[in-house]
């Protein structure tokens, strides 16, 4: 699976794995140590809580290596006008009445309880390209869809979005 990303995105998730390298992975290796000097390993629940969360963190880093490693490059901006990357965009939703307001993110950021939904979502792919006043139809499957109109478009930069963590 080849995901789509921007350099910032990239960028964000070295900086994470850095940061899992040379700060995070010592404090598990001392947690695992500090627990191992406890005595009997049998029944030593610190000791396999310490090498739990030592192995989370070994496993997040490959994650993100593998990320890195098979990512599509992206280019981040879009035309002023238009629906793109890292845009906050002003729905409405004529089936429910209800306007909502979403920014257009990569797969690694997406996260609809805060409004950040994937380019590569249903409603991302709908949205992408269009332009104030357009009515788009949002196809879900082959039996639904709904119709939305992009009422407003504001760009805005991502160096405060952090990249998911899992």
């Amino acid at each position: 699976m080849h995901d789509r990303m921007t350099q910032s995105d990239i960028e964000k998730m070295k900086e994470e794995i850095a940061y899992r390298k040379l700060v995070v992975r010592k404090e598990a290796i001392e947690a695992v140590k500090e627990a191992r000097a406890q005595g009997d390993l049998s029944e030593n629940f610190e000791y396999y809580a310490a090498k739990k969360e030592k192995n989370k963190n070994e496993s997040r880093i490959r994650y993100l290596e593998n990320m890195i490693k098979t990512a599509i490059v992206i280019e981040d901006h879009s035309s002023t006008d238009e629906v793109g990357l890292n845009d906050r965009v002003e729905l409405y939703f004529e089936e429910d009445d209800e306007t909502e307001e979403v920014k257009l993110v990569t797969t690694m950021r997406g996260d609809s309880l805060r409004g950040y939904i994937s380019i590569e979502s249903q409603l991302g792919k709908a949205i992408r390209g269009h332009k104030v006043g357009d009515k788009v139809h949002v196809k879900v499957d082959d039996s639904y869809g709904y119709d939305v109109v992009i009422r407003s478009i504001t760009p805005e930069d991502d160096t405060d979005d952090p990249i998911r963590s899992y």
